[in-house]
């Protein structure tokens, strides 16, 4: 008697096809995960018009469940079970064994849970950090840089963050706000640091990398990816990826090809934390 011969068996032999050369070299994969901060103060009061900005706001009561609760969600899921199926959502396990995190502090204590519940290492990068930088609030016309959180407050409060070496008591941001046309350029440069470290090398095992950073950066970061020009659409229309804080987007790289997974995945929040 044949056997049923399924939709998923199709994907799973499809799947591991497609990690083969034509000579039947294997390719493996870099899994990039993005996650969207925990919900800010900035982010609580986007509607109040009596709250001032922060430059550099902290997470809400929200904010900090959510990163607890990503954080648990992660380790209950982290081992990869079954690593013959196709895991395009994840089924089977997330496996991560590189977590970076922007230095604006909502993303460092978005990320900082997560790292120490996967006992994987935390490294500060720079150059994820949200549009603009660390900068003045109120005179739009008039935005001045500010230094941003020196060394001793990351050694005092991420103890196993890893940091940049040139990081010192001025402060990690330190120069003017974030012109436009340094935007771009920035995002594409670190899509090209991520390929460098972590695509398939010989002798290397199969990277899955999160990057916790923000809503603005995941937009000019897809724009690098998929090589789109900035937020243009169909008709005139103008595009955006919305992101929820805490959410989690997918892409895959695979030899010559990119593949989007999914993006905004929450179905690790309950619905009163979906903001």
């Amino acid at each position: 008697m044949v056997g049923k011969f399924t939709a998923q068996h199709v994907q799973s032999r499809d799947y591991n096809e497609q990690k083969l050369t034509g000579r039947g070299k294997y390719i493996k994969i870099m899994e990039l995960y993005f996650i969207r901060h925990g919900q800010s103060q900035n982010n609580a009061n986007w509607n109040n018009p009596e709250y001032k900005e922060s430059p550099d706001p902290a997470l809400t009561e929200n904010g900090y469940e959510q990163a607890r609760l990503l954080a648990g969600f992660l380790k209950k899921n982290q081992t990869i079970t079954n690593n013959k199926e196709w895991n395009i959502q994840n089924r089977y396990g997330f496996g991560l064994t590189h977590i970076y995190t922007s230095m604006m502090e909502r993303a460092a204590y978005t990320a900082a849970p997560a790292a120490q519940a996967l006992e994987i290492p935390l490294i500060a990068w720079k150059e994820i950090h949200e549009e603009g930088g660390i900068f003045t609030r109120g005179d739009k016309d008039n935005l001045s840089g500010l230094p941003g959180r020196p060394r001793s407050f990351f050694m005092e409060n991420f103890r196993t963050l890893t940091l940049p070496d040139d990081l010192d008591e001025t402060g990690w941001w330190n120069r003017q706000f974030e012109a436009e046309e340094e935007r771009q350029p920035r995002a594409d440069q670190v899509f090209a640091d991520l390929l460098a470290r972590h695509r398939d090398q010989e002798g290397q095992s199969e990277h899955r990398i999160a990057l916790v950073s923000h809503g603005g950066f995941f937009m000019r970061l897809v724009c690098a990816i998929l090589k789109l020009p900035w937020r243009q659409a169909a008709l005139g229309l103008k595009s955006w990826f919305m992101l929820n804080n805490c959410s989690i987007s997918r892409f895959d790289i695979r030899g010559n090809e990119i593949n989007i997974a999914y993006v905004n995945r929450t179905d690790h929040l309950p619905d009163h934390l979906i903001t």
